[in-house]
């Protein structure tokens, strides 16, 4: 008995990649990469916990030129899974559905997200 001729599911070469697919993947990237921030959280408290050598220790690994560029990537990815959080809700509110309102959704976001990452540490880090 010959095969038969099935309709496919639709795949990635049916699809224009967009920037809102982009977006979608990369919410899922920094929700996994929150999980290693917490980790330098925990760190830090244990370092504050203990004191002594290690809180020096800790202190001197975050202020390295390393510790500050993964610091600071860890603020954007919790501005950027953040608002991703807000838009998913707004999504949920059946609110921007559109092509053109989803669009503006992750634009805003991304735009946000970056915004809120450079203010943060301008206030906390750069002009202290």
């Amino acid at each position: 008995m010959a095969p038969t001729s099935r309709p496919l599911s639709p795949h990635l070469s049916i699809y224009r990649f967009t920037l809102t697919m982009t977006m979608s993947i990369v919410h899922r990237a920094t929700g996994i990469a929150l999980y290693g921030g917490t980790l330098l959280l925990v760190l830090w408290l244990a370092g504050a916990a203990l004191g002594g050598g290690f809180f020096d220790f800790v202190t001197w690994l975050f202020g390295t030129w390393l510790g500050q560029f993964v610091l600071f990537g860890y603020t954007w990815v919790l501005f950027h899974h953040m608002l991703g959080g807000v838009r998913h809700f707004v999504w949920d509110l059946t609110k921007a559905m559109d092509p053109a309102g989803r669009e503006l959704a992750v634009r805003l976001q991304l735009g946000a997200s970056i915004l809120l990452t450079l203010v943060v540490w301008a206030i906390f880090v750069w002009f202290k």
